[in-house]
């Protein structure tokens, strides 16, 4: 058993607007002192993610969290998620 410690970030997401003629989901995404507001083609399985401060931390993990829970996603949703980083 390893006594490393493994650092947690809960990041919380907001859907703001969904489309599914479009294939289309929007929303925010809070974590430790960051925001981002992002925009998920899932039809072409496309993810943006802006400003760029702190992009790199969050893109990968939003993605797989938007992937695993697609259908689950409604606009006006509030959802949440764990990052294993410090931010």
């Amino acid at each position: 058993m390893s006594g490393k410690y493994l650092p947690e970030t809960t990041a919380y997401v907001r859907i703001t607007r969904q489309s599914w003629q479009k294939g289309l989901l929007e929303g925010d995404v809070k974590a430790g002192e960051f925001e981002w507001q992002f925009q998920w083609c899932f039809r072409r399985g496309e993810l943006s993610v802006k400003p760029s401060s702190g992009r790199a931390l969050i893109k990968e993990p939003l993605g797989r969290f938007l992937e695993q829970r697609d259908y689950q996603l409604e606009a006006g949703g509030d959802y949440d998620f764990t990052i294993r980083a410090d931010l």
